[in-house]
């Protein structure tokens, strides 16, 4: 379910040596499912453990997750990065924001999947978001753009080079072509 690597184990076990004995790490989601989804990790005491957590063991410590979290931390990590600006734990949960869908789920929640866990959170950066509003018979994904990306003068590029390559890389046989139906107004909103 979590992936932490061994220098995020070791930060933990120095943290967590500055805790009351059978303190572990409490890994979690807040609005799991949602646009505004968020990951965190806290400190666990012993008190605080429910009955349905998960519990994961690692090297020193045990990871709790609670039953709401869990199906949206598959596929998390979480490690700890030293560079010239300092350390860091960076925590990576890319179900967070949509519930892992199955290889047999209908292209629809397929692409959606895709959308929520890997595009948007790039147009993110730039306030931006797209919407699936279908698939045609003809296997096209009509999108919307909405955010930063509508009235943006890349909306194209980003259309073309990046959305679409990257879905019928994803679908290949089963989508056809991407297609914007946004009307475009740029404004104070539009990522320049």
């Amino acid at each position: 379910m979590i992936t932490i690597s061994d220098a995020a184990q070791a930060h933990f076990v120095t943290l967590l040596a500055d805790q009351p004995e059978g303190t572990h790490i409490r890994v979690f989601v807040i609005s799991p499912g949602t646009a505004t989804a968020e990951c965190g990790v806290s400190y666990c005491p012993p008190d605080a453990a429910e009955s349905d957590d998960t519990e994961l063991e690692f090297n020193g410590f045990n990871a709790m997750v609670d039953e709401k979290s869990a199906p949206f931390l598959e596929d998390a990590t979480i490690d700890f990065v030293t560079d010239q600006l300092g350390s860091q734990l960076t925590l990576k949960a890319p179900n967070a924001k949509m519930r892992k869908v199955s290889s047999d789920a209908s292209l629809n929640e397929r692409i959606e999947y895709v959308i929520q866990s890997e595009i948007n959170p790039q147009l993110a950066s730039h306030g931006g978001n797209i919407m699936l509003m279908e698939v045609s018979e003809e296997g096209v994904a009509i999108l919307q753009f909405g955010g930063g990306c509508n009235g943006c003068s890349m909306v194209d590029v980003t259309l073309k080079d990046g959305i679409e390559k990257q879905l019928l890389d994803m679908f290949p046989g089963e989508l056809t072509g991407v297609q914007d139906i946004t009307e475009h107004q740029a404004g104070d909103h539009s990522y320049q």
